[in-house]
């Protein structure tokens, strides 16, 4: 969580240097050859071919859209307010996990997750004055396909290494990304900075990969429904970094809707 509490604002100091299709296909390629070192150092084989179908959905879901919606929201909206719309995953993924797996949790499970997901719509209500914008369109179809990344991933990191279900994945998008990246560079202008070198840098290696190869381990070690719920601390770290590394200011209702999904995460977790 501390690894992704950092995405937003490492993609919002990437975004000061390169364009959003720029920074998410130089992250994915950036990422993949890092995970592909890593692979063939190991000489890690080829994956089975009854797993490549839950790859290529962990490779749509987080590799190519979650880090593509995210950054497209992220240049109309704060992170502060993107962390805390992106509370929201815990429910979708628990969700997610019932209907692959057939993961039953208990009803107080349930209800403290909803209970979660009801504070986070309230704040974007709120705070966009009544009315859903563009950017919560892209963080709330985010939400759906990084669950479904999320649902099966932790479901292959019980067969395979949680670092090996996030390298192939990221190996399997090259083909994607690498001719991305060449043409958005083409057309999008970069002007390189220390924070955008820096963003770019994070969220290619701490979120793309490193944090993925820990998340995925931990949902295989503890369960998917209950791994989910940790996802509720997030939205309070991300408001800690938005505003040490970028300054951003925000009303009260932030932090405090983000201390009442922390509540719910106790909840979930005794359940």
């Amino acid at each position: 969580m501390v690894a992704f509490s950092l995405t937003f604002p490492a993609t919002a100091w990437g975004l000061e240097s390169f364009g959003p299709w720029s920074l998410v296909a130089v992250r994915g390629v950036l990422a993949a050859l890092v995970a592909g070192g890593c692979l063939l150092a190991l000489r890690v084989r080829l994956p089975a071919r009854r797993h490549l179908a839950g790859l290529a959905v962990v490779a749509a879901g987080v590799v190519l859209g979650f880090p593509t919606l995210t950054t497209l929201a992220l240049q109309t909206s704060t992170t502060a307010h993107a962390a805390v719309v992106v509370g929201l995953l815990p429910l979708t993924t628990a969700v997610f996990s019932a209907l692959r797996t057939g993961a039953r949790p208990s009803r107080r499970f349930w209800l403290a997750a909803v209970a979660g997901a009801a504070a986070v719509l309230a704040f974007t209500v709120g705070q966009s004055g009544g009315a859903l914008t563009t950017a919560d369109g892209y963080l709330f179809g985010a939400l759906l396909v990084c669950a479904a990344g999320y649902t099966e991933g932790g479901r292959l990191a019980r067969v395979m290494p949680g670092w090996q279900v996030i390298g192939w994945a990221l190996v399997l998008c090259l083909p994607l990304t690498v001719p991305a990246a060449a043409l958005a560079l083409s057309y999008e202008p970069v002007r390189l900075s220390a924070h955008g070198v820096a963003g770019l840098v994070w969220v290619a290696l701490g979120s793309q990969f490193l944090g993925l190869v820990v998340w995925y381990r931990g949902m295989a070690a503890i369960g998917i429904p209950r791994a989910s719920q940790l996802q509720l601390a997030q939205p309070l770290l991300t408001l800690v970094w938005s505003a040490l590394l970028l300054g951003e200011h925000f009303t009260v209702a932030a932090p405090l809707t983000a201390l009442a999904v922390l509540v719910c995460i106790a909840v979930t977790q005794r359940s």
